[in-house]
C-alpha cells in the first residue's frame, strides 16, 4: 500500500505551510553554485502541489521568498526572481487547468516589477479555480504582517470607525495578509533546521510542526504524504485535555 493510500483524505489538514530550505547546501554537496539548487528545487514545488491535489489538501502556503532574503548577494537574489517570473510563465496554464488558483502574500511592492507583472497575471488566470489554493509568500515576514496589520487597525482608530475595545483576535486576523484564509494545522519544514525563520507567526499559532533533514530538491511527493501521516497520529487539543477531546 502506497503513502497516499494510507491517507484519510477527510482528516488531512485543510492548510499546510511550508518553509522550503535547504537548496544552497544541496548544491554545495554537488559541488555546484546555489543558483542550480534553486532551480533544481523548482521541480519539489511542482511535486508538493501534484501531492496536495492528490491527498485533498484545500489550501496551501510556499515561503519561496523572506523579507530577509534580501541580505543575500545581488546575483542570487537576482537569479531567484528570474526563476520566478520563468516558472510563472510556464507552470501558470497547467495549474489553472489543475484548479489550482495562485495568490501571494508579502510587500510585494519591494518585487521587481516584472514579478509583480507576472504573479498579477497568474492571480488573474487562475482566480475561479478552486480545487488548491496556492500561496506563495513573496518578501514577506511574520513580523511585517503583524506591523502592518497593527498600523491598518491603528489608522481605522484614528480614523474613528473602529473602536479599540472592538479589536480581538478576529478583528486582528482579518487585518493579516492572510485573511478569509484559515490557518495552518501542518507547517512542514525541510533541511533539518529546527525553527520557524518569521514565517506566519500568528497564523502558527497552533499549527502542527514536522522537521525532516531532506534538503528541498529531494522533498517528493512521498516525503509530503509521510508528513500528513505524521500528522494524522497527533490529538489537536486546543488547551483542552485528551478526555475531553474524545467526548463526543
Amino acid at each position: 500500500m502506497s503513502l497516499l493510500d494510507r491517507i484519510d483524505t477527510g482528516s488531512v489538514p485543510k492548510h499546510v505551510a511550508v518553509i522550503m530550505d535547504g537548496n544552497g547546501r544541496w548544491a554545495k554537496q554537488k559541488g555546484r553554485p546555489r543558483v542550480f539548487g534553486h532551480r533544481s528545487g523548482v521541480e519539489s514545488v511542482r511535486a508538493v502541489v501534484r501531492a496536495a491535489r492528490q491527498a485533498k489538501v484545500r489550501y496551501l502556503t510556499l515561503y519561496a521568498f523572506s523579507t530577509e532574503n534580501w541580505n543575500r548577494p545581488d546575483f542570487e537574489i537576482n537569479a531567484l526572481m528570474e526563476i520566478l517570473v520563468s516558472s510563472l510563465r510556464k507552470e501558470t496554464e497547467e495549474l489553472r487547468q489543475q484548479g489550482v488558483k495562485i495568490g501571494v502574500i508579502g510587500n510585494v511592492e519591494q518585487l521587481p516589477s516584472v514579478c509583480r507583472r507576472e504573479l498579477d497575471e497568474a492571480m488573474k488566470l487562475t482566480a475561479e479555480n478552486t480545487v488548491l489554493d496556492l500561496t506563495l509568500a513573496l518578501s514577506y515576514s511574520g513580523r511585517w504582517d503583524i506591523v502592518q496589520a497593527a498600523r491598518a487597525l491603528a489608522e481605522r482608530v484614528a480614523a474613528g470607525t473602529l473602536n479599540p475595545e472592538a479589536i480581538d483576535d478576529q478583528v486582528f486576523s482579518a487585518s493579516l495578509s492572510m485573511a478569509g484564509k484559515p490557518d495552518p494545522e501542518l507547517m512542514i519544514r525541510t533541511s533539518g533546521e529546527y525553527r520557524i525563520s518569521n514565517y506566519l507567526l500568528w497564523q502558527c499559532a497552533y499549527s502542527e510542526f514536522y522537521f525532516t533533514p531532506t534538503l528541498w530538491p529531494d522533498f517528493r511527493e512521498e516525503e509530503f504524504y509521510a508528513a500528513l501521516l505524521d500528522y494524522q497520529t497527533r490529538e489537536r487539543r486546543f488547551g483542552k485535555t485528551s478526555e475531553q477531546i474524545q467526548v463526543k
